[in-house]
């Protein structure tokens, strides 16, 4: 019965992707206007190929957007190594800009179809993939059933399951378990993540800890690393990133309390969302806080109070400026934001209790000592007030954060190993054709 039934959900559920088809140009069109869509790209999203399909073995691999996108950065890497093709699709702007930068024309950059059939099956069409690579928690119905339909092999890499999707899906067990029946494997980032994919249906799950673990830590452009060091001079500094609304608010107010005992105090805010930097300027302003705006290239003077990091792609510069660093989406929202690359820039790490997302590396974090979780904005003020009278604490929770992040390492080798009885027919393949 409940078979029935989950075959009777997907079959509605394609039924209305290709009724709403022919409207859905209204919503991509809104997209586009907001800036979350490339204008000249449109048409990738209902499947139209921006390139011809390389000859030779091809993976699909999916990331949604920067985060998972420079997570699987190495697997790439290890890809490309093999002589495989890659078309590497993702679903926002600023992740396609990642891509060019980090792989430029070594791999096929496409944006991700729409989850309806005919922008799926036009992708799938073209591009015929051998192997399709999902990284996280990317679970699109129509994408997976069409993809089984045509018996190409699914592994989801770097797979998560938050408190709240697993309990969605488990609301949906049936539903749930006619999709993960089409992976053919689930590599999960913890021991709980693989825990709650078995129960969902997948088989086999293997664990293999965080891929972001095995990255390179986020670069930063040395000349304006420089400049901004120049700028800040002896000043003592802390930062509050990846914030949501809300935390901003909080961390000016956590300035305000603190620098008094803290004398030229600078504290550097970095949203996860840039576009609410103009409404930021004008909410400090009027608290009588004096802003550097990075995107307009502000100096920071001896009388900048805050350092509003509104720019992409420069994570690494902001955290090299700063021993002590506030991870949002922790106090205001849930869910949390990764704590890695903090750690792995030699930062203590704060947070609010808010992680689920990211449970284990802050659990990994927190037992080594690298990182202590905050109950609110009193808190957080105590806490950043502790770390900069006490150098050797806060010296002591970098430390412990490397030590943490070394711990973590070898998700990559793992999941390779994984990957490898997928793959290694490819290679085979590729080589094979090359000889011809």
């Amino acid at each position: 019965m409940s078979e029935r039934w989950a075959r009777a959900v997907l079959s509605t559920y394609s039924f209305a992707g290709t009724l709403a088809y022919p409207v859905i140009g209204t919503y991509v069109a809104w997209r586009s206007h907001k800036g979350k869509e490339d204008p000249a790209r449109r048409r990738e999203r209902y499947g139209r190929a921006g390139f011809a399909r390389p000859e030779g073995p091809l993976i699909w691999l999916h990331a949604a957007s920067v985060g998972e996108t420079l997570a699987v950065g190495p697997l790439i890497e290890c890809i490309l190594d093999y002589g495989i093709n890659i078309v590497l699709t993702t679903g926002t702007v600023t992740s396609a800009k990642v891509a060019e930068e980090r792989f430029g024309q070594r791999i096929i950059h496409q944006y991700v179809p729409l989850d309806l059939k005919p922008a799926v099956s036009r992708f799938l069409d073209h591009w015929q993939p051998d192997l399709a690579i999902i990284a996280e928690s990317e679970i699109w119905p129509m994408t997976i059933m069409e993809l089984g339909k045509r018996r190409v092999p699914q592994v989801l890499v770097n797979g998560r399951l938050s408190d709240r999707s697993f309990q969605s899906w488990k609301k949906r067990a049936f539903l749930a378990e006619a999709l993960f029946e089409n992976l053919a494997h689930v590599v999960a980032q913890s021991e709980l993540d693989g825990e709650r994919f078995a129960a969902l249906g997948a088989r086999p799950v293997t664990v293999s800890g965080n891929l972001k673990v095995d990255t390179p830590p986020p670069p930063a452009d040395e000349r304006e690393l420089y400049m901004l060091q120049r700028q800040i001079g002896w000043r003592p500094t802390w930062a509050a990133v990846s914030t949501h609304e809300g935390e901003e608010t909080i961390a000016a107010e956590v300035h305000m309390r603190v620098r008094g005992r803290h004398p030229g105090l600078l504290t550097i805010i970095v949203p996860r969302h840039p576009e609410r930097a103009t409404a930021l300027v004008e909410e400090f302003g009027a608290q009588g806080l004096n802003v550097a705006r990075r995107s307009t290239g502000d100096r920071i003077t001896a009388d900048t109070d805050i350092l509003l990091g509104d720019t992409i792609g420069e994570m690494g510069l902001y955290l090299r400026l700063t021993e002590i660093a506030f991870v949002g989406r922790s106090l205001v929202g849930e869910g949390g934001q990764n704590p890695l690359e903090p750690a792995m820039l030699q930062t203590a790490v704060l947070a609010g209790r808010n992680v689920q997302n990211f449970r284990d590396s802050y659990q990994r974090l927190i037992d080594r000592g690298g990182a202590k979780l905050v109950r609110d904005g009193d808190m957080l003020a105590g806490a950043v007030n502790f770390l900069l009278l006490n150098e050797v604490v806060r010296r002591k929770m970098i430390a412990a954060g490397m030590v943490a992040v070394e711990d973590m390492r070898g998700a990559l080798a793992i999941t390779l190993k994984a990957l490898d009885p997928f793959i290694q027919p490819l290679i085979v393949k590729s080589r094979l054709k090359g000889v011809q």
